[in-house]
């Protein structure tokens, strides 16, 4: 166990993980391993209707996924919010016996109904010198006291809230469970959280934590609410609208390394990367340079387009082995890996997302003699030109003429360039038959390096194929 300060990450297990949850647990992450204290896992399992053990695997595989592991000596957990549930009560049954709680019997109806009467919102502190004893049916309220709660928040500066606003809560319902508020307050106070750093939503929940932390003998944590990520027309994301799940994104092809670094820039710059003229940083910079101090209040734009750009650019800086290893999930399990391996090099500056590999190369892993399915407009483009015939099939007798030991890219190269000579046309124009007849298509990786991988004998067979489509 490590010491220095306490961080928490409390997620519910009551749905996919929301990439801006993602970004406050890298957030806790960073300052705890920074700052040599502890990143406690605690799972906030106490809505029973809503809870699913899946959700809770996973919460812990998609930390793992960006890195928050549990094997690292800075994580502790994951521990249960239902398991404190006695604590929970116990709490709240100090607060009350210290007077800063007491019972009400209002029915919910009742709470509106009064408030219509007063025209007023909400609950109106009816039962507060009622007097009333715990029963059936009766909650517990807290006595907010007068005056004002004032937020020290290492993001946002000194936020004050009129109390005068906020009415006296629940803290156990009329079946005798504790609301979250409370939970949360206990579960902190018992972990020894110091600091508690989360998403800006969380903010209007604020001054009631505040004020039970103080009503139960301690000093609060040090608060920290970093912006929230909003979409394209600057609304929060929504689970029901946008994409927000980080298993969707993972699953859609994006690399663990690249998520991490673009939400790490979501309210937060680099320091150094206007500079640098890059934002692209592996973790181990930005976990030594991430401060609260520099986290800007404004909302943070989760854009999409600029996710891929990053993770464009992380596919396109790893080395093969890795990038092999990373796409292996992604490729139909009869595909040669050994061949995909030596494409691999000459595609990965054109991915945008591991999910794009198999589509450019799956020309190259036809069953034995199965022809590529031929996209008709590019055929047509690539065939009307009247020297195509003619260049199409002077490249395949020029590339018979080559056996395997000599069947290399250069070579290739070399002999299209020999004939597109002869016709006047330039290379991009020259290659264009030979890249349709061969891949099917008008658009794909390198075409020599290509024609390497497939080998002599089926790109002579698929070429010649395509001449007798034109003579038919």
């Amino acid at each position: 166990m490590t010491s220095g300060p306490r961080f928490r990450f409390a997620p519910s297990p009551t749905g996919m993980f929301h990439v801006g949850g993602a970004r406050s647990a890298l957030h806790n992450w960073a300052l705890a391993r920074r700052l040599g204290g502890t990143f406690v896992l605690r799972i906030e399992d106490t809505d029973e209707a809503r809870n699913n053990p899946e959700w809770t695997q996973g919460i812990i595989d998609a930390l793992a996924w960006i890195g928050i592991s549990s094997d690292d000596p800075h994580f502790e957990g994951p521990k249960f919010q239902s398991a404190n549930a006695d604590a929970h009560v116990a709490a709240a049954q100090r607060l009350a016996d210290a007077g800063h709680a007491y019972y009400c019997d209002l029915t919910g109806e009742e709470v509106q109904d009064r408030a219509r009467e007063l025209g007023i919102t909400g609950y109106d502190g009816y039962s507060r010198d009622r007097g009333l004893e715990p029963g059936p049916g009766r909650v517990l309220r807290f006595r907010v006291p007068d005056g004002e709660t004032v937020v020290e928040d290492a993001v946002r500066g000194t936020v004050t809230f009129d109390n005068s606003t906020i009415e006296d809560f629940v803290l156990l319902r009329g079946n005798g469970s504790p609301v979250f508020v409370l939970a949360n307050v206990v579960d902190d106070i018992e972990m020894a959280i110091t600091d508690v750093v989360r998403g800006e939503e969380h903010l209007p929940n604020t001054p009631k934590q505040q004020m039970l932390w103080s009503a139960l003998g301690h000093e609060p944590p040090r608060w920290a609410h970093v912006p929230v990520l909003v979409n394209e027309q600057r609304k929060k994301l929504s689970k029901r609208r946008d994409k927000v799940a980080l298993e969707q994104y993972r699953a859609d092809g994006i690399l663990p390394d690249a998520m991490v670094n673009y939400l790490m820039t979501l309210g937060w710059t680099m320091p150094g990367s206007e500079e640098a003229g890059s934002e692209i940083f592996p973790w181990s910079e930005m976990e030594a340079a991430f401060r609260l101090d520099d986290v800007t209040p404004s909302p943070a734009f989760f854009d999409v387009k600029k996710l891929i750009a990053f993770n464009k650019q992380y596919i396109k800086n790893m080395g093969v082995d890795a990038f092999v290893a990373a796409v292996d999930s992604e490729l139909p399990a009869e595909w040669d890996r050994a061949r995909f391996r030596e494409i691999a090099p000459h595609i990965m500056e054109r991915l945008e997302t591991l999910r794009d590999a198999p589509a450019l190369v799956d020309f190259l892993f036809l069953p034995d003699g199965s022809d590529p399915v031929v996209d008709d407009a590019s055929w047509d483009k690539a065939m009307q030109p009247d020297w195509a015939p003619a260049l199409l099939a002077e490249v395949t007798d020029a590339y018979a003429e080559h056996d395997a030991s000599s069947w290399n890219a250069d070579t290739l190269k070399a002999a299209i360039e020999a004939v597109m000579e002869r016709h006047e046309v330039k290379l991009g124009k020259a290659q264009a038959p030979v890249r349709v007849a061969v891949t099917g298509r008008s658009v794909g990786p390198p075409l020599f390096e290509s024609l390497e991988v497939l080998g002599r004998d089926e790109t002579l067979r698929r070429l010649r194929v395509a001449l007798t489509r034109l003579g038919d």
